[in-house]
């Protein structure tokens, strides 16, 4: 069993909070908790196990209330809360696992409180899903070194942390901050190979050209002495 379904064990109803946003496990949310009704929330998940759900809900695009029965959300364990002297508190967040909201229960509280299951990633072929993960690594990384360049190359480049297949595709994604419309679709995924090529083609698509650009500003750092001629 994973740390994360270890944490969540014996969960089966959970305070869910409603926002314009994806949450992925492993990706870190800073929020800000002002309305009463969350206030709450918050003080009653500080006392239990410290973990609340975040699901996507745009009500611009919704006819409904609330996140409808049946979609996906993401457990977020909290880290650090800063409490205000008006009451208000900032808050981080760590995404933890993914639940699929299976109905709402009457727990007489302010805020929604649902049933939830959490899930994981299907069992996929090893040899597979390792070849995979290692050619998107390799992208992902060439990527984050071009960006480097492109930043100036201050410091020294990060280590970039070669996870598991499931967890490296959830970081990948959230690097990217993708549109909520594809970064739901990659949540809802329970296919690690199905993740990554979809990661693939989008790497794929990006990394030649930040290269190029990288190179460009290397070279116009020299004035223009490169060993290259770049035509404009």
């Amino acid at each position: 069993m994973s740390d994360a379904m270890q944490k969540v064990e014996g969960i089966r109803h959970l305070p869910v909070f409603p926002l314009s946003l994806v949450l992925l496990p492993n990706e870190l949310l800073p929020l800000h908790i002002f309305e009463p009704r969350y206030r709450k929330m918050l003080k009653d998940v500080q006392n239990g196990q410290n973990i609340m759900g975040i699901s996507f809900f745009d009500p611009s695009e919704s006819s409904g209330e609330q996140p409808e029965p049946g979609t996906i959300g993401c457990a977020a364990e909290i880290h650090d809360v800063q409490e205000l002297p008006d009451g208000r508190s900032n808050i981080l967040t760590t995404g933890l696992i993914r639940y699929r909201l299976l109905n709402y229960v009457d727990a007489g509280e302010p805020y929604l409180v649902a049933e939830v299951e959490f899930f994981k990633d299907d069992p996929e072929d090893e040899d597979a899903l390792n070849l995979l993960t290692d050619e998107v690594f390799g992208l992902f990384e060439r990527i984050a070194r071009a960006a480097f360049k492109l930043s100036g190359s201050r410091g020294a480049f990060p280590e970039i942390p070669r996870t598991d297949p499931e967890q490296l595709s959830f970081l990948i994604t959230a690097a990217f901050n993708p549109d909520n419309e594809l970064k739901y679709r990659m949540a809802e995924m329970t296919s690690t190979i199905e993740r990554l090529g979809k990661l693939r083609e989008i790497l794929l698509q990006t990394v030649g050209k930040m290269e190029g650009d990288a190179e460009i500003q290397k070279i116009s750092r020299t004035n223009g002495h490169g060993r290259k001629k770049i035509d404009l």
